[in-house]
């Protein structure tokens, strides 16, 4: 494993486990018992959760390729 791809591992493992999460949590809400209304809102958090989670994820990729160090670490 080269330097950069050691540094992704976190992230992405992360975001595997969140969506993982949310998936059930959405799963659950829609097989339990509620109004419709609340299992829309549910789901329709669950997956804008999901998109800036996957969004952020992406960033952090190109970051470690650019090279780019964490803005604490100049300091």
């Amino acid at each position: 494993m080269t330097k950069h791809q050691k540094k992704m591992v976190a992230p992405i493992v992360v975001t595997c486990l969140l969506a993982a999460y949310l998936v059930a949590y959405v799963y659950i809400a829609v097989t339990v018992p509620m109004a419709t209304i609340a299992k829309v809102l549910v789901g329709l958090v669950s997956v804008g959760l999901l998109g800036a989670s996957i969004y952020v994820l992406v960033q952090r990729i190109k970051e470690i390729r650019s090279s780019e160090e964490d803005d604490l670490s100049q300091y």
